[in-house]
Order: C-alpha cells, then sequence, then structure tokens
C-alpha cells in the first residue's frame, strides 16, 4: 500500500451500550428472548450469575438488546508540515439521529473518495455488522458501502487490523489495545475502557466523555493500522474537531 491510498479510508469505532438500563425495563417478550440467550452465556465475574446480571454485563455486546451511543470517525490528510488525522464523534441518545449523521457523513466522504473503505478493529464482525443491524431494527436503508448481504469475504475491501494480525488464524482474538502494547505504540491516556462504557452512559449521562474514549480508540486503531502496512513513519498528529 502506498500513502495516497491511504487519504480513501474512513476508520471508525463504535461504542454500545444495553438498550435499557435494567433487565427488567425489557420489554416481556424480549425478556423471554434473554433469557434462553443466557442459558449459553457465562459471566466473566459470576459463575452463578442469573439473567439479569447477565444483561447488564453481557447486553451491550448483541445488537438485539442494545444500541449505538457513539460513532468516532477518522480520516487521514497530508498537509505542507506532515499528516494530519481529524477526528470526530457522533454521539446521540437517540440511536436513529445518530445512525442519520452517521450516514450524512459517509455521503460526504463518498462524494471525495468513491472507492473509500472502513478500517478499525474487528470493525467486519463487530462495528460493521452491528451497524447494519440496528440500521435495519430503526428502518433506516443501508447506504451502498454498507451492502454486504450475499458478497463473499474477498469482495469486501473493508480492512480490519484484527484480520490483519491474524494471519488467517481465526481460533484466536487480540484486543485492540494488547496489538498496540506488543507493536510498541503509545497508546493515548483513556479515563474510562469499554468495559466501563454502560455505566458511564446510564450512570453519569456523559456522551463527551465516551466520544473521547472513541476518537482515541480510532487514532490508536488507524496507528496500528500504518504499523502493519509499514507506513509508521506517516505518524500522524491528531485533530479533534
Amino acid at each position: 500500500m502506498v500513502k495516497e491510498q491511504i487519504k480513501d479510508i474512513l476508520f471508525i469505532d463504535i461504542e454500545t451500550v444495553p438498550v435499557v438500563q435494567q433487565f427488567g425495563s425489557l420489554p416481556e417478550r424480549l425478556q423471554k428472548e434473554w433469557i434462553r440467550k443466557a442459558k449459553y452465556l457465562k459471566s466473566s465475574t459470576n459463575e452463578n450469575a442469573d439473567a439479569a446480571s447477565l444483561f447488564t454485563e453481557k447486553g451491550g455486546i448483541f445488537s438485539e438488546f442494545s444500541k449505538v451511543i457513539c460513532i468516532g470517525i477518522g480520516s487521514l490528510h497530508l498537509h505542507e508540515d506532515g499528516w494530519k488525522m481529524r477526528l470526530k464523534s457522533l454521539v446521540n441518545h437517540d440511536e436513529k439521529v445518530l445512525l442519520k449523521d452517521f450516514c450524512e457523513v459517509l455521503t460526504k466522504f463518498n462524494e471525495f473518495y468513491p472507492q473509500f473503505r472502513f478500517c478499525g478493529h474487528n470493525i467486519k464482525e463487530f462495528d460493521i455488522p452491528f451497524l447494519c443491524r440496528r440500521m435495519i431494527i430503526n428502518g433506516l436503508g443501508l447506504p451502498d458501502c454498507m451492502q454486504l448481504s450475499g458478497k463473499k469475504p474477498w469482495e469486501i475491501s473493508h480492512l480490519d487490523t484484527l484480520e490483519l494480525w491474524r494471519f488467517g488464524d481465526y481460533k484466536h482474538f487480540t484486543s485492540l489495545s494488547l496489538l498496540a502494547a506488543v507493536l510498541d505504540i503509545p497508546s493515548p491516556k483513556e479515563d474510562i475502557d469499554g468495559s466501563m462504557v454502560a455505566s458511564v452512559y446510564w450512570n453519569d449521562n456523559d456522551l463527551e466523555r465516551i466520544g473521547k474514549y472513541c476518537m482515541l480508540d480510532v487514532l490508536t486503531s488507524a496507528r496500528v493500522f500504518l504499523k502493519l502496512k509499514g507506513l509508521e513513519e506517516v505518524d500522524p498528529e491528531p485533530i479533534f474537531t
């Protein structure tokens, strides 16, 4: 990959939380479905956790029981004094509005880069499918760049740092923070991690804090991608907008 090709990449990351704060607030029909799903889930802290506790702990990773509250985006630009990375977080309590705003960003980016690709960590298995499902649930049409149904894996051009790192080994999962650590990529100072997002959202109502955390993850994933592609000399200066 040459440096000129990285301009048409849109780096993304999403943050999700359970669609309601407590299991008991789910519609009765969804409660029954979660109880069925919970039988196959294990708690990381309590092996005897009930369905309600498992919902609090794991509900945010299943698109049928959770919503998107933040979408972080970033793109690389070459200036006279070096590479810059423009970073922005879209946040909203209203998921449908948030997803519409994201689609508008995609439309504008597509005007400049008709063949643009997404890039992020584990986006092929999590972020992109999650966004697609939530768009359908909210009655929204999928943008052309997210029309992936029926396509073979090699027909999907989006870039995934987890996939690049696996080198074909699909038994293994490596977190973004671990990958950044082993590649000696500086980790931005963050006051929260992924496990705290739901609490910060439901207890603190702090979307701004979540948005900042999400942008830093986008920046880290971009730096990981550049190193995996042998382009670490790009070293973009972040510009938060």
